[in-house]
């Protein structure tokens, strides 16, 4: 019965991988019943469809298969010069990756030369273990000296696709047959070597060593295996597959998961470009979640980036906010299909037409109404539709954990400004993380605080005076409006409409309150813009009145904004010039000793700066009050280029400046549910951050005037100790000239929970 059915499969059999068969499951219903005596059934569950006829085995693999093959001759003498091993067969992907010629040709350096030097020489290594294993054999009369695993070991080489031109990695193994490689003599020489190394037959594990050691004696048997030294005949077969997308995927995690930031440098540009090449991308993008808003990243293989920033309510309903409430990969196959919000209509617009969004999810930014926290999205797209498939999101899937590494480092340096000084305390951090280790609190013990503050006053009174004004110059406007439509529409309505909008005037021009920058603006729209249509209609004076309103309006502001414009400017020129200022002494400072220094800028600037050992080892007590005296000398820096501040921007703003003095240290500890990168810690050190709060608008108990004066440094401190010292600094400062000899102090009024404090208040000299 056995027979018989062997008989009926043997014409065409297709290979199983271990014993090279190939077998050929196209059987019929007469077929079977061919094999079978009546009533009995076959061993095998056969198909009964009727296949269609197939190529043979051979050239199926020759010209069909995905797999790198070909099966090189060796024939050696001793004595003779070495030739060309001829290739016996090699199949089209192998003759297109080498150059060979299909029908045959040699395995000469024409191959080896399209390798890079390494990969020649570690091809070559991989031969040689081939005919050592042979040599051990012949020698010593024992087969399997050199183990399975080196022989077969992987070696993974670049070769440029000759058809796409396009680099390709190849994964190559050498296998012999049970008797594929025979070697019946060798030369004296390598006789001699081969005796050197092994006076007895060696055992499996001294192979094993040697070839990972390669002592001198080993090194010369290996340097006398050529082929002039031995004779040899035999078959090798080289077998390969194409692991482009799998060793760009580990380039790529390699690049990401490194310790310094990836956004903005050189290996950020060649993490974009493998992301593209690994998804055959044209382009891609980052989305970065911060508080209430998101920032799109576009042309990212430019210099410049551009940046688009979008609320965390146009996400709503958005693919982008899809794949993080799934926290997986999600593919859109045609935009065009699927896109509701501004953001994804100005993808469109760019050119993308198929999304791959990969989401990085942890515990940062909330995106509005989701549960998922976001610090990023990765994005790669396409302008063909349905560019991506589920392949694609499969292999994204893989890349989350090294893209959301890469991705909290390079956002914590970009945006939240993690300081060098600190920095490796987060990469150590991120180093435990990445081996599965729990997280560990990241905390600085016993570090000093020095705070300082440089305040615009009268910020908020210029801010409601250019509210005021562009409320006023948008009522009028309005105004111009309803009385051109009641010249030529007889309507009670529209009187009434005008004298509400001249009763707002009014109010407006005796001020302004807290609601009224958003209540009178919705009442615009709500009872004027609305009925800008049908005023229209009805008369060509109302239209042309419209038009200047709306040309009046800025577009992204939706109101009138002039006067804030200018206000807007005047505080960023302030606060870029004492910034910029700050940051120039930023540098002497770190020369002191390595801190850590945090700089805010709303309405003016303030600073707060931890130093101590547990950030710079070989922090001193002299250093500390090193730094506090630069401290002192850039806050009067700060206050100098404030003094052109009236005549330069024709504003009534000032600038005072604040030096919070504390004497004993605080500890700081990271927790990634606040926006801060450090908290104190302990209700000792909370007292610390009560008094910073609000020590810039404290007055002083005896007189009631601000303890912040324009043009003078003030110094706010508690204890005796703490003066002692500051008046010695104040000594010097005016020895170099740089504040007036005459101290003002007094006692700061309690604060909410805070008594006891003492300030000192010195005119500032200008240069």
């Amino acid at each position: 019965m056995a027979n018989e059915l062997s008989r009926c499969i043997d014409t065409n059999r297709v290979a199983d991988p271990k014993e090279g068969l190939l077998l050929d499951l196209s059987y019929t219903l007469d077929d079977r019943s061919e094999c079978c005596q009546e009533g009995e059934t076959p061993d095998l569950d056969i198909a009964q469809p009727v296949a269609p006829p197939i190529l043979p085995w051979l050239e199926l693999i020759q010209h069909y298969s995905h797999l790198v093959m070909a099966v090189v001759d060796v024939a050696t003498k001793v004595g003779t010069p070495p030739q060309p091993h001829p290739v016996l067969f090699a199949n089209r992907y192998f003759c297109r990756l080498t150059g060979i010629r299909t029908e045959g040709g040699h395995l000469d350096l024409s191959f080896f030369d399209r390798l890079a030097l390494s990969h020649q020489k570690a091809l070559r290594e991989r031969f040689r273990r081939h005919f050592l294993s042979a040599l051990l054999q012949h020698a010593y009369g024992q087969r399997g000296l050199v183990s399975q695993r080196l022989l077969h070991e992987p070696l993974v080489v670049a070769l440029p696709d000759s058809e796409t031109g396009q680099m390709r990695q190849v994964e190559l193994r050498l296998r012999t047959a049970e008797q594929g490689l025979s070697i019946t003599a060798i030369s004296p020489e390598l006789e001699a070597s081969l005796a050197a190394c092994w006076a007895e037959p060696p055992s499996h594990e001294q192979i094993a060593t040697q070839l990972l050691s390669k002592e001198p004696a080993f090194k010369q048997l290996l340097a006398a295996l050529k082929p002039e030294n031995y004779t040899v005949s035999g078959q090798i077969l080289i077998e390969g597959v194409d692991v482009t997308e799998r060793e760009t995927s580990k380039a790529l995690i390699q690049l990401l998961v490194g310790h310094e930031s990836v956004l903005g440098t050189r290996r950020f540009e060649q993490a974009n470009a493998l992301m593209k090449q690994l998804f055959s991308a044209t382009d891609s993008f980052l989305l970065s979640a911060e508080n209430s808003q998101a920032q799109l990243f576009t042309r990212l293989d430019q210099p410049e980036w551009q940046i688009a920033t979008y609320p965390i309510e146009d996400l709503q309903g958005s693919a982008f906010l899809r794949a993080t409430e799934r926290r997986e990969v999600v593919n859109v196959p045609d935009l065009s299909l699927d896109c509701t919000t501004p953001c994804e209509v100005d993808m469109l617009k760019q050119g993308a037409r198929s999304l791959l969004l990969i989401p990085l999810v942890m515990r940062t930014a909330q995106l509005g109404d989701s549960t998922a926290q976001m610090v990023g999205l990765v994005g790669i797209t396409s302008p063909k539709p349905y560019a991506f498939d589920q392949a694609d999101c499969s292999r994204a899937m893989t890349l989350i954990p090294a893209l959301t590494a890469a991705m909290r480092h390079s956002v914590q340096d970009r945006f939240t400004n993690i300081h060098p000084s600190v920095r490796w305390r987060f990469e150590q951090e991120a180093e435990r993380l990445s081996l599965g280790l729990p997280p560990a609190p990241i905390v600085f013990e016993g570090v000093y605080p020095l705070y300082g503050i440089s305040d615009i006053r009268g910020s908020s009174d210029e801010r409601n005076r250019a509210i005021q004004k562009d409320l006023v110059a948008q009522f009028q406007l309005a105004l111009a409006v309803v009385e051109a439509a009641g010249r030529s529409v007889n309507n009670a309505l529209v009187g009434q409409l005008a004298l509400d909008l001249a009763d707002h005037i009014a109010t407006l021009e005796v001020g302004v309150t807290v609601d009224s920058e958003v209540t009178l603006l919705r009442y615009l729209q709500a009872e004027v813009e609305v009925h800008f249509t049908y005023f229209a209609q009805h008369s060509a004076e109302a239209e042309a009145a419209i038009a200047q309103y709306k040309a009046a309006i800025d577009a992204n502001h939706g109101c009138v904004y002039t006067a804030r414009a200018v206000y807007d400017e005047t505080i960023g020129h302030i606060n870029g010039l004492l910034r910029e200022t700050w940051n120039q002494w930023q540098q002497s400072m770190q020369a002191i000793t390595a801190h850590y220094c945090d700089l805010e800028a709303t309405d003016g600037i303030d600073h707060m700066i931890y130093a101590g050992q547990a950030i710079d080892p070989t922090f001193t007590e002299f250093q500390l009050k090193s730094l506090r005296y630069e401290q002192l000398r850039a806050v009067c820096d700060c206050a100098r280029k404030g003094f052109a501040l009236k005549a330069a921007y024709d504003t009534d703003m000032t600038i005072t400046h604040l030096v919070l003095v504390q004497g004993y240290t605080v500890d700081i500890v990271h927790d990634e549910t606040t926006e801060r990168l450090f908290d104190v810690r302990g209700t000792r050190d909370t007292r610390y951050e009560i008094v910073k709060k609000r020590i810039d608008k404290a007055c002083d108990a005896e007189m009631g005037d601000r303890i912040t004066q324009p043009g003078m440094l003030t110094v706010v401190y508690s204890t005796s100790e703490e003066w002692h010292e500051y008046e010695r600094y104040l000594r010097y400062l005016h020895r170099e000239g740089i504040v007036d000899g005459h101290v003002e102090q007094g006692t700061v009024e309690p604060l909410q929970g805070v008594s006891g404090l003492k300030f000192a208040r010195v005119r500032v000299n200008p240069e």
